[in-house]
């Protein structure tokens, strides 16, 4: 078996493995890929696997930062501007000098150049694992939307430092002054191209409405249209993937249709976890050759990640719970005081600074030749073991001990989108009624069905108390929603038997399954769960409709 195909079928054998024992444990995946990668250099025959640091950075961040902004929410990322932009510049400045002063300081002969490069690299958060375990144990929205932007933001400021860092380190000379305003051009110059890709872009898509995989393999190249030119006029290509994200997200109603989004987030889902994944087990088939290249001893080198992780688990401590102090006593106008957030709410933001792909790749991306390679991979490595590990398995706790909840405000904006959905639909039906192609029977058939679910929603809302015969319109629904899925799936095993007994073809058997699959995803919204059985059986458990 030749090299190549021997290391690939180790990554996919890793990847597989880990993800598996992640579901089992119940964690997110990146922190057992984290622990598992960095074991695998270690395993006897494994094979040695070098990368080439120029394409690191293209084949990996324009797909994962595109992606990572189309998903944002652009409102919510305007409403926490000035905390995101704190963080994503402030702290990122700041975590790349505390970084560089205890890197400088540990190990003398390390250039300052090379100190911001390592502080750079550790210093963009990952929301993946954070965000995993907010959603699961239901911390408020708002706390989640914060560490998504500060993370969408603080990738882009991060790596212009990281760009800069590195072109002094292999050129030889450092200037704080120069380099400050070569931080602004980046930032303003790729802002400035991914606007004019995402705009520019906005006609093809709509022109492509038609055809989802034309559309979703138009998505995959977005990133790099905006990536590539921005690196080429040396500014920002992570901004510009960025903000090209952010203008498709924008107009992403107009530019998608359903079967677009269905192929899209399945592709996105797949794609990302892949990326992340062999980013971590990438690294780990590298982690041994990078011990036995050091001279320092390895309890030299985990003492000096110990340190290097402490300031930036304490960086980020300190700056969340002083500066929040220091924007009250400067802005006391009544709306403000309207967004301010207790210290348990920072304390969980604080705690839930993990490092991931970013730093990661970053680290993978420094030149064969650039000073210490070896000491700064090693280090970011270390960053990100301990707070992807020791922060992300103690997080669930330290949410649970401080009495983090969730505040209700995602479930009643979306009681409140479905009410006027079917408020418009049910006003849209007597419109259509007198129409000359509607029917008469299947009009009161749907405007029957949107009345319940009116009554439904208000019950919901607290406006309605239960029917006059005590009939609960929840059990109404779930009764009806295990019929039809009972029905669905009698239709699907016909379907599927025709196939096995030959009368059928599987292009014409995949045909209808999709339509089936279809019809049963537009149930979800009433069974809370994608397995209709068990969420029917815990109908009683106060289901959202």
């Amino acid at each position: 078996m030749d090299h190549i195909e021997l290391t690939l079928l180790s990554l996919l054998l890793a990847v597989t493995a880990l993800t598996a024992l992640a579901r089992v444990l119940n964690v997110p995946y990146p922190i057992l890929l984290v622990i598992g990668g960095s074991l695998l250099g270690f395993v006897p025959g494994l094979p040695d696997v070098e990368l080439d640091p120029d394409l690191v950075l293209l084949v990996f961040l324009p797909p994962l930062l595109f992606i990572a902004a189309y998903f944002s929410s652009p409102r919510e990322l305007r409403r926490l501007a000035r905390t995101i932009t704190l963080n994503a510049i402030g702290l990122v400045v700041l975590t790349a000098c505390t970084v560089a002063v205890i890197a400088h300081a540990l190990v003398p002969d390390l250039s300052w150049a090379v100190a911001f490069t390592l502080g750079a690299i550790c210093a963009p958060t990952d929301p993946l694992a954070a965000t995993a375990i907010a959603r699961r144990l239901g911390v408020p929205a708002r706390l989640v939307s914060g560490i998504e932007g500060e993370s969408l933001v603080n990738d882009g400021s991060a790596l212009v430092i990281y760009r800069v860092a590195v072109a002094a380190a292999v050129g030889g000379s450092f200037d704080l002054l120069s380099a400050g305003g070569e931080f602004v051009v980046n930032v303003v110059g790729g802002i400035a191209i991914g606007l004019a890709v995402g705009y520019a872009l906005l006609p093809l898509f709509r022109r492509a409405l038609a055809d989802p995989l034309l559309h979703v393999t138009m998505s995959l190249v977005a990133g790099f249209l905006a990536y590539i030119p921005a690196e080429q006029l040396d500014v920002s290509g992570v901004l510009g993937a960025v903000t090209v994200g952010l203008v498709l997200c924008w107009h992403a109603p107009q530019i998608t249709d359903p079967l677009v989004r269905m192929t899209g987030y399945a592709f996105w889902d797949v794609l990302v976890f892949l990326l992340n994944a062999l980013l971590f087990v990438l690294v780990g088939f590298q982690l041994h050759s990078i011990v036995e290249h050091q001279d320092r001893s390895l309890p030299t080198l985990l003492g000096l990640g110990a340190a290097v992780s402490a300031t930036v688990i304490l960086t980020r401590m300190v700056w969340l719970n002083t500066i929040p102090y220091v924007i009250r006593t400067l802005d006391r106008r009544p709306q403000q005081r309207l967004m301010r957030i207790g210290w348990r709410m920072r304390m969980v933001g604080a705690w839930s600074g993990m490092r991931g792909a970013v730093s990661l790749a970053a680290a993978l991306a420094l030149p064969l030749d650039f000073p210490e390679r070896d000491l700064v991979l090693f280090l970011a490595l270390c960053v990100i073991f301990a707070t992807l590990v020791a922060q992300g398995l103690t997080l669930p706790w330290l949410i649970r001990k401080l009495g983090i909840e969730d505040d209700g405000v995602s479930e009643r904006e979306e009681l409140l989108a479905r009410r006027a959905a079917t408020d418009a639909a049910i006003a849209r039906l007597h419109e259509l009624r007198e129409a000359e192609w509607t029917r008469d029977s299947t009009v009161r058939f749907l405007l029957k069905n949107f009345d319940v679910r009116q009554r439904r929603l208000a019950q919901v809302a607290g406006e309605r108390a239960l029917e006059q015969d005590g009939e609960d319109l929840g059990d109404h629904t779930h009764a009806r929603t295990r019929l039809v899925k009972a029905l669905i799936d009698t239709q699907r095993a016909v379907v599927v038997g025709l196939r096995n007994d030959g009368t059928i073809s599987d292009e014409v058997m995949r045909t209808l399954e999709r339509e089936l699959d279809l019809e049963e995803l537009g149930l979800a919204p009433y069974m809370g769960t994608a397995d209709a059985e068990a969420s029917v059986e815990r109908a009683d458990s106060a289901e959202r409709p």
